[in-house]
């Protein structure tokens, strides 16, 4: 089995039903952050992190999370020729080697786990990722990498947990935590959306995960549990005593794209970052918070 962490999976079927109208037709993970998709950021972010191969689990509709990582003849033709190299660079900057990429489709919205299962041709017998984009992490290291650091000491499953108010745990799988060492957590078990007050802990999964080909295996044999769907966490937890599993309190700020509000924060807080755009973005929320 190879011992170093090259690929990831990106489950990108879901319909964003969240966003409608505006994804009747764009897949949610193409909505823009400032000026980038979604989808975009998270394999940059994997790229940083040492990624070298990029599985997407797509449905109908999202063809075109893949041709955004191809080549734009037309486009590229028309900024060289008019002498427009910062934007032609961003658009080359962004492609991944050819050959890095597929995609394989998720036929029923059967939940993460099937969504994860679907790449099981892809993964082998190796470790790898799963990086969700609607979860951004602003941070000065890559937050996947971070995780992939933790389990080149570690091994088994590790993912990145943040500790969330006690009255949202039933919105998040979270960590029956046995013991800490810094900000890695070992973990005896994990409940998915435990209701409040029933919680073991307040240490929320978030979207990135490095995970053991031992999952794979599990994700084959796990049952439709909570909402009908085959957990991610369910089969994460039948590995439990067979490979360790620990929970990474990352450094960064996590901002919940699949949320509106988190989606509008991410925008002004990715802005902000942004030298040429900050002080007129920090003069504009001046402004609007003064009519309130």
């Amino acid at each position: 089995m190879t011992r170093r962490v090259r690929k990831a999976v990106f489950p990108v079927a879901g319909l964003g039903t969240r966003f409608l109208p505006a994804t009747k037709l764009v897949a949610k993970e193409m909505l823009p952050v400032v000026d980038k998709p979604l989808i975009q950021y998270a394999v940059e972010e994997c790229r940083k992190a040492g990624i070298e191969y990029f599985i997407f689990i797509t449905g109908r509709g999202k063809a075109v999370l893949v041709d955004h990582f191809d080549h734009a003849p037309e486009l590229e033709s028309l900024l060289r020729d008019r002498g427009k190299r910062e934007p032609l660079d961003e658009l080359l900057g962004g492609l991944p080697k050819p050959g890095t990429i597929v995609a394989t489709r998720q036929q029923e919205p059967l939940g993460l786990g099937h969504a994860v299962h679907c790449a099981r041709a892809f993964i082998g017998d190796e470790p790898f990722a799963v990086v969700l984009p609607d979860d951004m992490v602003m941070s000065d290291r890559p937050c996947i990498g971070q995780l992939i650091e933790a389990w080149n000491d570690v091994g088994g499953n590790v993912v990145a947990v943040e500790n969330v108010p006690a009255d949202q745990t039933d919105k998040y799988g979270i960590l029956d935590v046995q013991g800490q060492q810094g900000n890695l957590f070992s973990a005896k078990g994990l409940v998915e959306k435990p209701a409040v007050g029933t919680a073991p802990s307040t240490m929320a999964i978030i979207g990135r995960y490095v995970l053991d080909p031992l999952v794979m295996d599990e994700l084959g044999r796990t049952k439709p549990g909570s909402g009908g769907e085959i957990q991610l966490t369910d089969a994460m937890n039948a590995t439990i005593g067979k490979v360790p599993f620990h929970g990474l309190q990352f450094d960064g700020e996590r901002f919940d794209c699949g949320d509106k509000v988190g989606f509008l924060k991410a925008n002004i807080r990715f802005a902000l970052e942004r030298p040429n755009m900050r002080d007129k973005v920090a003069s504009l929320i001046k402004d609007i918070a003064a009519t309130l």
